[in-house]
């Protein structure tokens, strides 16, 4: 069996996105959406624990937290290799654990294949945007693009709240606050209210899991303050029905008027295979208008797709539009186009 740092080393000459450690099997990174083997070496329990003690050495981190409550999220860095982000788990009785790999430094964002749309966010000074999507899909990438184009950019105080931190932003215009959950503040909920009192221009939220931190991500875009926020959902109706849904139904009616007065933009994304085997992203984008503003106070969400797909002219696309025009670009084949389309008979008659 190789060390970790062996492991790791592999994982980032490959570009590998994730390694995964669990025992009963080998070492695994994920290629591109496909799970690979590093080599046959078949770990053991008393293996995975070894590497997983090597994790939290090399973190500077405790292991109470994991072994109390059997689950833990970190990250940690490798001088002149790169950053990591770690999930570490027990499963069937044994010690497992997911990395992320994230390269020092932010990426550059013409090279991800973000378009200059998503890019303009960072010229915003109110209001709330959503970068939505699901797991893997690139949003904290997105998220760390943007936050950069303000630092380069914009004379502020940005604080980030993420679990755990990711991307590392030094001072450049801004003044970047970094605050990772568990360690320098105890959860969302608190940073957020905290945050309110520390002078912020842009707050950028990891995560907002729950309606206590929704609603006051949405009663800070009202003070004036900039929310870049992540949700785990895909496409802009499924994100405002998850989020209007997060709270007891006696407030529903008044959260819809809430988030049509607040949102100001919703990105969903997602990462599809591509033409020379690459992962290709497409990237829906909602701009709130007067009639999504009514559809969403009147409960209609399920019309939001049809005028997306009529706002081209105000800088919106939907996701099929997104998806066809990777396809027109030779950058995704037909059937990837197909499976990924979210009206797949419509897809197959534009795709004729």
């Amino acid at each position: 069996m190789r060390d970790l740092l062996d492991y790791l080393s592999k994982a980032v000459e490959d570009h590998a996105s994730d390694i995964f450690i669990v025992a009963g099997g080998p070492v695994c990174v994920k290629l591109d959406k496909s799970v690979c083997p590093v080599d046959q070496d078949r770990i053991l329990p008393d293996d995975s624990e070894k590497l997983i003690t090597s994790i939290y050495e090399h973190a500077g981190r405790s292991m109470d937290h994991f072994l109390k409550h059997g689950d833990d999220d970190f990250s940690f860095s490798v001088a002149g290799l790169a950053r990591f982000r770690v999930n570490t788990y027990r499963q069937r009785g044994s010690m497992a654990a997911v990395v992320r790999v994230v390269a020092f430094g932010i990426p550059n964002w013409q090279e991800l294949g973000i378009p200059e749309q998503v890019m303009e966010l960072s010229t915003a000074t109110h209001g709330m945007i959503l970068v939505t999507g699901t797991a893997g899909s690139g949003k904290s990438t997105t998220q760390a693009c943007i936050i950069d184009r303000i630092n380069q950019t914009r004379d502020c105080h940005i604080i980030t709240m993420e679990n755990p931190i990711e991307y590392l932003h030094r001072n450049n215009r801004s003044i970047v606050s970094q605050r990772e959950i568990a360690i320098d503040t105890e959860d969302y909920i608190s940073a957020l209210r905290a945050c309110l009192r520390q002078a912020p221009d842009v707050i950028l939220l990891g995560e907002m899991r729950d309606h206590d931190t929704i609603r006051t991500a949405m009663t800070a875009a009202e003070t004036g303050h900039l929310i870049i926020a992540t949700l785990h959902t895909k496409g802009t109706v499924n994100t405002i029905d998850r989020i209007v849904d997060s709270f007891p139904s006696e407030q529903q009616g008044q959260v819809r008027t809430q988030l049509s007065m607040v949102l100001r933009t919703v990105v969903s994304q997602q990462l599809l295979p591509g033409q020379d085997g690459n992962l290709v992203p497409a990237f829906e984008i909602m701009h709130m208008n007067n009639a999504i503003k009514s559809l969403i106070r009147d409960n209609k969400s399920h019309q939001i797709n049809n005028a997306i797909a009529a706002g081209g002219a105000e800088g919106m696309i939907s996701m099929d539009q997104a998806i066809l025009s990777l396809y027109q670009e030779g950058k995704i084949s037909k059937d990837i186009a197909l499976v990924y389309a979210d009206n797949q008979e419509q897809m197959q008659r534009r795709l004729v």
